[in-house]
């Protein structure tokens, strides 16, 4: 097993029991979002829970929806046996992508920690969106390489949710700070992780082999990307 398929192998292992643990926490054992929401202290603005756990919800189910959808086209084997498949699988992702965004965006000012996190959900959406938005630009320019990698980067910005809640398990478990500072750090923390973690596994898997490159780009046309 070559160094790519490991790699592959356990980001497949993680998204997996990352998404049936999304599933679980949000809509079976704490639909209600109380023990998120117990932290949630001193907030200048009054949530009004309904509309808020509907919208937590939706952002849930696409962010699940975007991890599997990324993790599915990243499969070497299901983009040799299809590459319609791949590329109607790929604006699914991006879709879902938009939605987490713009629900993200929602639920930004009732970010715990106060405007700092706030902002700092703000400027991550933001990024990951131009990412996302480039990566389909260099597909359209048929820059397979720069697109996968591209996408890559895109991809990572799924576990944003997990990144945070680790930081802040850090600081707020490990040293005792306070919990909304602790998110806040984990919120930061994550972006600086997201941006730099995915180019070293670029560089660890190293560049596609030049004979991939050419049979993507001689099977496919402008109107299949």
């Amino acid at each position: 097993m070559n160094k790519r398929k490991i790699l592959y192998s356990l980001l497949a292992c993680l998204s997996i029991l990352f998404i049936l643990y999304a599933i679980l926490e949000n809509y079976i054992i704490d639909p209600g979002a109380e023990g998120f929401l117990s932290h949630k202290t001193g907030l200048k603005r009054e949530i009004h829970l309904p509309a808020w756990l509907s919208v937590m919800r939706i952002h849930v189910a696409f962010a699940c929806i975007a991890m599997a959808a990324g993790l599915v086209n990243f499969s070497n084997r299901i983009f040799q046996k299809s590459r319609k498949f791949h590329r109607i699988n790929g604006y699914l992702y991006m879709v879902s992508v938009l939605l987490v965004v713009i629900t993200s965006g929602y639920m930004a000012p009732y970010a715990t920690g106060g405007k700092m996190t706030s902002m700092a959900f703000n400027a991550l959406n933001l990024i990951w969106l131009f990412i996302t938005v480039t990566a389909l630009v260099q597909i359209k320019k048929k820059r397979v390489i720069r697109h996968r990698n591209w996408m890559i980067r895109s991809y990572a910005f799924c576990f944003t949710n997990l990144l945070i809640h680790l930081i802040t398990s850090f600081f707020d478990q490990g040293f005792g700070f306070e919990y909304a500072s602790s998110y806040t750090a984990g919120v930061y923390g994550s972006i600086v992780l997201l941006l730099i973690v995915p180019n070293i596994l670029i560089k660890t898997m190293g560049p596609l082999r030049d004979i991939e490159v050419n049979n993507a780009i001689k099977t496919s046309t402008f109107k299949d990307l």
